[in-house]
């Protein structure tokens, strides 16, 4: 019985020729990922623990993402408290105001995480860097605090489903859409400890930032971790970003998978998840009624890329976002921010209504930039609209595509880019 690509990746960091699904593994780990909000937890475990230095202090990365530029006396306590440790343990990847990104769009820019790494993170969206065929998955901030220690993390080997790509999507279609698809079709725990797999020859079909969306929201599914080959672009991508060596793991012919499907790309349309959860989904042909917005929120380390910007811009171009409704912008890291300025984006959004923000997570948490009041509604292209997931528990929040949460923003109500007539 063969191996999977994860399984692959998890023996190799463990030392070992061969495992299982449900194998209880200890493996070395390449990265270890801390944010302001679950950092400072790790910190203090870290206290307790009779090892006082990290394990390697180029193998740790700690982003000041969730509430930054500090919204509040408590959230400047706590990044004052991951500074000082980064200072302490002379962190070479610490990222504070200015040079910051979202973490799960900052790391693989930064050339951080490449294909066969493990990487562990005290954020559940840390399965991003799947799209790079690498092992990457989130864990509490204890499991941080001995990963830093010891550079090594425990793991029960998940088992896998497979997803056959195929097809070619329609110009309005992206990964996002692709990822609530599946969600909406196996349900929030239908991936749940397995490792989701994705193959077929529609993948060339997807852009990197395509995958990195859907590798983000493998956790939405339940997925221990989301994961894609190894290809041409995959590489193109890492020789540009990082100067890190990387292996390349393929599963086994007779690898052995719970389930499988087949995504045909061409017959997906543009999807919504309705509150409160995102397998809730919905295309536009299946909404009865106008739902009507009060704000609209593109960016998060699920769709704060400069692909992501770029859609928004071509469908918000020469249009205005409609009075009373509120769109907030966010790239992802300060080069996306400045990429996006050099190529007048910027421009385009502001003219339109829109305000543009430094990268943060802020609105996707309910942190701040754009907390939501009782009875409001907001299209988000962020990855939960669990209740009262982005301010008061009776807001709701739909999740969508950068072109649905633009096009909205201009129609004030749920919305296709067709009805722009684009």
């Amino acid at each position: 019985m063969g191996m999977t690509m994860t399984q692959k990746i998890l023996a190799a960091a463990a030392g070992l020729d061969k495992v299982e699904a449900g194998q209880l593994i200890e493996a070395d780990l390449d990265l270890v990922l801390g944010n302001d909000i679950t950092s400072p937890v790790a910190i203090h475990e870290m206290d307790k623990m009779t090892v006082k230095n990290v394990f390697d202090k180029d193998k740790i990365a700690l982003v000041m993402d969730h509430f930054i530029p500090n919204k509040d006396i408590k959230s400047a306590e706590h990044c004052k408290c991951v500074r000082e440790f980064a200072c302490k343990n002379e962190i070479t990847n610490y990222f504070d105001v200015g040079e910051m990104g979202i973490e799960h769009a900052l790391l693989p820019e930064k050339g951080l995480t490449v294909a066969g790494d493990v990487v562990i993170g005290a954020d559940s969206h840390t399965c991003t860097y799947g799209a790079l065929g690498a092992f990457s998955t989130g864990v509490g901030s204890t499991d941080m605090a001995a990963g830093m220690a010891t550079g090594k993390a425990w793991f029960k080997v998940p088992s896998a489903i497979r997803f056959h790509i195929v097809g070619k999507p329609a110009k309005w279609v992206s990964g996002k859409d692709v990822i609530l698809h599946i969600i909406g079709m196996i349900g929030v725990d239908g991936a749940l400890y397995k490792s989701m797999e994705f193959v077929g020859e529609g993948i060339k079909n997807l852009s990197m930032d395509d995958r990195f969306t859907m590798a983000n929201m493998a956790i939405e599914a339940g997925g221990k971790n989301g994961i894609f080959p190894v290809d041409e672009l995959t590489e193109e991508y890492m020789k540009e970003h990082s100067k890190r060596p990387y292996k390349v793991y393929e599963a086994d012919v007779d690898a052995v998978y719970d389930e499988e499907y087949t995504i045909d790309l061409s017959q997906l349309k543009p999807t919504i998840a309705f509150p409160h959860l995102p397998e809730n989904t919905k295309t536009m042909d299946e909404i009865a009624e106008d739902v009507v917005i009060d704000q609209s929120v593109i960016g998060s380390c699920t769709n704060g890329r400069i692909e992501d910007l770029r859609c928004a811009a071509e469908i918000l171009k020469g249009r205005k976002v409609k009075k009373g409704v509120r769109c907030i912008i966010i790239p992802a890291t300060q080069n996306i921010y400045l990429q996006a300025m050099e190529e007048g984006l910027l421009k385009i959004f502001i003219e339109a209504g829109a305000v543009v923000s430094t990268p943060t997570c802020g609105p996707c948490l309910g942190g701040y930039m754009g907390i939501l009041a009782e009875g409001e509604r907001c299209i988000s292209t962020t990855n939960r609209n669990f209740v009262g997931r982005m301010g008061h528990v009776d807001s709701e929040v739909y999740l969508a595509s950068p072109a649905v949460a633009a096009a909205s923003a201009v129609t004030g109500k749920i919305s296709v880019p067709e009805e722009l007539g684009l």
